[in-house]
């Protein structure tokens, strides 16, 4: 028998750390190879980590609500057999080379000295490395940063608390410990915001606090993120859909009893998409500092609404490597995922450019906000039946087409009014022109 240790896996492009949101199993429990043990949420996704290892808990060196660096060690396992489910030897008691790198990283950020106006010796109190990176940006000592009231676990110092703190030092631009106060008493009535009011409160004034669910909290700090990083700036353009859906209400049926899967509008969007993005690969991009980065892999989220009103966006990855029918079921597969709680971290990561099918709620358009870091986003409308104006060789006539309206948000910062026009344009060219006789299969 041989104890090894279990450190917290990857979870996804960019993520350093997650949350412990609950320990599925206790010390003394046996548990298989790819058992869960604990649920975790990033900023990306909610999941469950399963154990690498078959044998039983002898340690658990976290808690409920305990932030961990990716890397660090989590449970120590009694087995005998010190190889991992991937079948790659590892040594007992040792974190893989590169866990133990980002866990390096993670502590240097942890540890590292604040560019403050007066250093002063750290209290010890625990800070994430997006806290310390906003207090060296905003220039706070670690004195005042100590000073700072946390909401979090452990009374720990969140992003919420941290900005709120400077929200105030703003409107009082005064000394950091009258600032603290401050910040204290916002703290404290956002903590006696988010615990439920009782039913005579709500009688009494007529309104119900519902606190933000974690992940409406992500979904709210990303967009004014985008929204102040990002130069957003719109197009429109109208598009008959006429061919697409006489080609659709043709072949549907067919297409389920063939391949198993339903066939809605969305891949055939994306498909337009993906063969624009092709002709215009600089919209295929992202900013970094003052330098364009080109990216070679097409691969596009499409946003999906969850069954708690929240939105994720699950990337087809090389979406531009799948046919018509590949992309129907990776389409309904991550959209079915994603409703069931079920997508991974990488499901949600690498995407380079993003879609939303706001037609499916009724909406005719929007202006949808930019995914960070890419630099555009479109938006389809319903298809309505409408009569218009259609150019024949003996003249004018009306018709009645099936018209949808498409909108494109990028970012003027790289993406000029003519690319970003002549975009929108193209896909609503390959959607005008679809062919009545294409076969699906």
């Amino acid at each position: 028998m041989a104890i090894v240790e279990m450190v917290m896996p990857r979870m996804g492009e960019s993520v350093m750390e997650c949350t412990i949101i609950s320990i599925l199993k206790k010390v003394g429990d046996a548990v298989e190879s790819d058992d869960s043990v604990m649920e975790v949420a990033t900023d990306k996704v909610d999941t469950e980590v399963p154990s690498p290892y078959s044998g039983i808990i002898k340690e658990i060196l976290v808690k409920d609500g305990d932030v961990v660096a990716i890397g660090n060690i989590v449970m120590r396992i009694e087995t005998e057999v010190t190889t991992p489910q991937n079948g790659s030897p590892t040594p007992i008691a040792e974190v893989p080379e590169e866990a133990l790198a980002l866990e390096t990283q993670f502590q240097s950020l942890v540890t590292s000295p604040i560019q403050a106006t007066a250093e002063v010796p750290s209290s010890g109190r625990f800070y994430s490395p997006l806290v310390l990176n906003i207090a060296q940006t905003e220039g706070i000592s670690r004195q005042e940063l100590d000073q700072i009231a946390g909401t979090g676990t452990d009374s720990r110092v969140t992003k919420k608390d941290i900005l709120g703190y400077l929200e105030e030092k703003k409107r009082h631009p005064v000394g950091a410990g009258l600032a603290s106060a401050q910040a204290t008493s916002v703290a404290q009535e956002a903590s006696h915001a988010s615990s439920p009011q009782s039913p005579a409160s709500i009688r009494k004034t007529g309104i119900e606090v519902i606190p933000m669910d974690r992940m409406r909290r992500v979904i709210a700090e990303r967009m004014l993120e985008s929204q102040r990083i990002s130069a957003h700036v719109s197009s429109f353009v109208e598009t008959d859909m006429t061919n697409v859906v006489l080609w659709r209400n043709q072949i549907k049926d067919e297409f389920k009893k063939q391949t198993g899967e339903g066939i809605t509008f969305t891949p055939i969007l994306i498909e337009a998409v993906v063969k624009a993005i092709k002709d215009f690969p600089l919209i295929n991009i992202s900013v970094e500092g003052e330098n364009i980065i080109k990216k070679r892999d097409i691969n596009v989220g499409m946003a999906v609404a969850l069954p708690s009103g929240n939105l994720i966006v699950p990337v087809i990855h090389n979406a531009d490597q799948y046919s018509l029918i590949g992309l129907a079921k990776k389409v309904n597969e991550l959209a079915n995922r994603a409703r069931q709680n079920k997508l991974t971290p990488d499901d949600l990561a690498g995407g380079t450019y993003t879609v939303s099918n706001i037609g499916s709620f009724g909406n005719i358009m929007g202006t949808p906000i930019i995914l960070q870091p890419q630099v555009a986003i479109m938006a389809f409308g319903a298809i309505q039946k409408r009569p218009v104006v259609i150019e024949t060789p003996q003249g004018d006539v009306i018709g009645v087409r099936s018209m949808m309206y498409i909108s494109h948000s990028y970012d003027h910062r790289v993406v000029d009014g003519a690319l970003g026009g002549m975009f929108v344009k193209r896909v609503s060219d390959y959607l005008e022109k679809f062919d009545l006789k294409r076969s699906p299969f």
